[in-house]
């Protein structure tokens, strides 16, 4: 008797690894995803914001962000070691790290995404510090590849492009496009950020796991 093989999903994921609804939305994901024991490959691919925007992220708005998930949603310790006074001026270096670690196996590169947002978000270390990024290099044998823009880096870049991605973090699923699917972010009538979990989001993320959209 036969035995019938598991197909492994693949979301991807154009984020950077400044954005703080990334920091959170993946661990959302993540978790969802374990719970459910479903087969899912998580490609997290480089978004740099300072090149869509033309300048990286201030800590200042970053600042506000954090803020208002930390009041407004339940998510533990998650930016505990935010520390804007020691803000990264660029992302490329750890995006470089990321690529050079899903060049091993996707396990490794979504384990070397998450760790970096954790030492950024949680434990306060600046990850365009090369002392902090061989740090991370040498955690799981990697070669730090530099601050250049690594291959990877350029063609995730145009790549997401050519998609017309919409910000970070932006998920994938066969072509198919859901923004920031597990948070529900907007403003309200004083201006101020609001953001809540958004579990239609998140179901209809999973339902199209499940059952891929039409073509």
């Amino acid at each position: 008797m036969g035995t019938t093989k598991t197909m492994t999903a693949t979301i991807e994921v154009f984020a950077d690894i400044s954005c703080p609804f990334t920091h959170v939305g993946l661990k959302v994901i993540a978790a969802e995803i374990q719970a459910a024991n479903m087969p899912v490959q998580l490609q997290v691919r480089a978004w740099p914001l300072e090149w869509v925007n033309g300048s990286p992220l201030e800590a200042a708005g970053v600042a506000e962000k954090v803020a208002a998930l930390g009041l407004q949603l339940d998510i533990g310790g998650a930016f505990d070691g935010f520390q804007p006074e020691d803000w990264p001026n660029t992302t490329i270096p750890a995006l470089n790290l990321v690529d050079a670690a899903y060049q091993r196996d996707a396990a490794t590169g979504f384990a070397v995404s998450i760790r970096l947002r954790n030492v950024l978000f949680e434990e306060g270390g600046n990850v365009a510090d090369n002392h902090v990024l061989a740090d991370v290099a040498d955690e799981f044998e990697l070669s730090n590849p530099g601050p250049d823009p690594a291959a990877g880096v350029l063609g995730d870049y145009a790549e997401g492009q050519r998609r017309g991605v919409s910000g970070s973090p932006d998920f994938w699923i066969d072509g198919h496009e859901f923004f920031c699917p597990s948070l529900d972010i907007g403003h309200g009538t004083d201006g101020s950020l609001t953001v809540s979990f958004d579990d239609d989001g998140l179901r209809q993320l999973v339902r199209n796991l499940q059952t891929p959209p039409p073509g």
